[in-house]
This record gives structure tokens, sequence and C-alpha cells, in this order.
């Protein structure tokens, strides 16, 4: 899969964590922070009615430069917002997400593939063009690479950003799902190190 001037190796990717989606590992793996989020039938359910970002996050950190690898979709009739976050953490004080990456499908208001930085959102990437069908099953792949952050769906790279000033991978590791206003679910759900190299890019003449 290639990136600008980086060269993805999809089937080299060191996996971190993988394990099946049960009650027990998300007593175990996972905190609920707002939402609705139960297991049913090997999927991870969330579901929030409401206009804010309602999350599991992970227990655990994963630093350093991490993709996300699931399959995920709405439960009809919800039509939006499937999001995740990585290289991410926590304000204990008011109980929201603070720094990270987030990622998502459909969403964004306007049916939007994007991109975001927590918390201040000033950083934002968004794609109109993906043909999303609610209710279908999408093969998701998304991370960053010191920064450069990318999202992959079914195979097909949909968007790519450059972050000029990127988390430090080192001190924010948590990552989580998200329902923002959304009914959703995910399966085969693993978090995977990135395995890139760098390349040259340069045209070859045409004429």
């Amino acid at each position: 899969m290639r990136l600008l001037k980086k060269e993805l190796d999809l089937e080299g990717c060191e996996t971190l964590y993988h394990r099946a989606f049960s009650e027990q590992m998300l007593r175990e793996d996972f905190e609920v922070r707002a939402g609705r989020w139960w297991v049913e039938d090997g999927w991870l359910v969330g579901q929030n009615r409401d206009n804010f970002a309602a999350m599991i996050i992970s227990k655990a950190d994963y630093f350093g430069n991490v993709m996300l690898d699931f399959k995920a979709c709405t439960v009809l009739p919800c039509t939006h917002d499937i999001n995740v976050m990585w290289n991410g953490s926590w304000n204990e004080q008011t109980n929201t997400r603070d720094i990270a990456y987030v990622a998502g499908l459909q969403g964004w208001w306007h049916g939007k593939v994007g991109i975001e930085k927590s918390p201040e959102y000033k950083l934002n990437a968004a794609n109109p063009l993906f043909a999303f069908t609610p209710g279908q099953v999408y093969h998701v792949q998304t991370g960053s690479i010191d920064g450069h952050v990318f999202v992959i769906i079914d195979g097909v790279l949909v968007l790519e950003l450059t972050d000029p000033d990127p988390i430090d991978n080192t001190k924010y590791g948590r990552v989580g799902f998200e329902a923002y206003c959304s009914y959703l679910k995910f399966t085969d759900f693993s978090i995977k190190r990135v395995a890139y190299r760098e390349v040259e890019e340069a045209y070859q003449p045409e004429f």
C-alpha cells in the first residue's frame, strides 16, 4: 500500500493485540467511559443517542506507530459514524478524550471519511467521496506513522494526512471505539505495529 513517500507492508505488521470480543475481554482489557457497550455474537456493539463521543477505551497503552485493523458497520436504522482513536489519552477531570488521533467513516455531519486530532480539533481532513452503505460491513485499517495518518477501507487508501506537529507516540498510547449519536458494531479487531519503508518519489517523463 503506497502512501506519500512511504510503502506500507500490511502483511508484515506485527500484531500487538488480538482477542475475540467477549464480556470477559471487555472487563479485562477495556473501560467504558460513556454510552452503552456490550458484546453480542462476537461483535462489540456501541450505542449513544447524544451528540458527543461516547467511548470505550483500552486499559493498556499501545505506543509507537500503530494501526487499528477491524471490521465494522452501523446497525440499522443508524446511518453514520464509525469512529476509533489511537495514540490517545483520557482527561479524567472532564471524562472526555484528550490528546489522540481519531478516524472514522460516514461522520463529520455530512457523510465523510475523516481524520481529526483531539482535543483542539484544529487539524482535520475529510473526504465526502466514499460511497458508504449503512449496515454494510467494512474492513478498516487506520493508524499513523509519526503523524502521517491514513485510512484504508476494504484495501483502498481513502484518506491520508501529515500532521506538522505529531502526537508523541512514546507518551500517548490509548486506543478506543466511539459512538457519536450512532449505533454501531465492531469485530475481528487487532492492534498492529505499522511495517513500512521510506521511498523516493519522482515522475518519469510521459512525453
